[in-house]
């Protein structure tokens, strides 16, 4: 790794969350441990970190930071869409609060074997979890026309999703398509000349649709947001730092959702559902990095944190 991964709106992370010295926090994406560290550097022995990550490699560099609170910290090799399962599986109490940082890290980034970047040439892969079997090189070599154009379009809303697809099938009957620098060359020559003068590579959008597909994250998510409000105790806070408007939309949908409860239909007068909501949303505008972090760390210019507190 060329830099250390600088976590990013560490500041406004620690006092959105409120940390309790005795509280039980959740760090849904522990990465190399830059979030976790500082809070738990906040709270007594007595206090409890619960973390998950997928990517043993960051699990491995994490333990290492964290090693002065070993005693306090609970690591599990795990998605944290299955977060509520383990709590209740280690009899782990209500929690104070939950983070989730949705990026990567750019130890991640800068490893060419992880395929997720095309700085550089490597094999298709982008999964998180070695464990799992569908890597990117799957999905683009066996998926169908319509099946990439969908993955494209709902995950990377990318315009050019169609003539990508047709593209990429119509290589691959000639040969598979293996790694990043093949793709990334195939969609430079692929889309319009026009495209190429964005401020960002052409190639982005089916980058970022592709790791999002391999990992399922948006499902993941959608099953955090509704099961997370379920661990955590009156007045804990809900924290989550998304990178890309798929997950920003998704996560402000939901914590309106919840803080509203109704679901009558808009024509019903009066609700007849009986729900109630179960949060409050704290952002009604999300958090963004100030100017001076943006200039620190670059990776920090599209972050934007949303925050809401249990009620009841």
């Amino acid at each position: 790794m060329k830099k250390m991964h600088l976590a990013v709106l560490t500041g406004e992370i620690l006092e959105m969350l409120q940390v309790k010295k005795h509280g039980i926090y959740l760090d849904g994406t522990l990465g190399d441990g830059s979030h976790a560290e500082q809070i738990l550097s906040r709270m007594d022995p007595e206090g409890i970190l619960v973390a998950f990550e997928q990517d043993k490699d960051s699990i491995s560099f994490a333990q290492k930071r964290l090693q002065p609170f070993k005693s306090q910290t609970k690591i599990f090799h795990d998605n944290f869409k299955n977060a509520r399962k383990v709590l209740i599986k280690e009899k782990i109490g209500l929690l104070n609060g939950i983070l989730l940082d949705l990026g990567f890290s750019s130890r991640q980034l800068e490893n060419p074997e992880r395929g997720f970047s095309f700085a550089s040439d490597a094999f298709l892969d982008m999964r998180m979890d070695q464990r799992t079997k569908t890597t990117a090189f799957d999905l683009i070599n066996n998926s169908s026309e319509n099946e990439l154009i969908t993955i494209f379009k709902e995950f990377g809303e990318e315009r050019w999703a169609k003539r990508i697809a047709r593209a990429i099938i119509s290589t691959r009957k000639i040969q598979p398509i293996r790694t990043t620098g093949e793709l990334s060359k195939l969609i430079l020559s692929t889309v319009p000349a026009k495209s190429k003068k964005y401020k960002i590579h052409p190639a982005t959008r089916v980058f970022q649709a592709l790791r999002i597909a391999v990992n399922n994250e948006l499902e993941a998510l959608s099953t955090i947001l509704d099961d997370g409000i379920e661990c955590l105790k009156p007045s804990g806070r809900f924290c989550v730092i998304s990178f890309h408007s798929l997950e920003d939309r998704l996560v402000k949908t939901r914590f309106r959702q919840l803080e509203k409860g109704c679901i009558c239909p808009p024509d019903i007068p009066q609700c007849v559902c009986g729900r109630k909501g179960v949060l409050k949303v704290i952002t009604k505008k999300p958090i963004v990095p100030t100017e001076d972090e943006v200039k620190k760390n670059p990776r920090a210019r599209s972050a934007k944190l949303r925050v809401a507190e249990k009620i009841g």
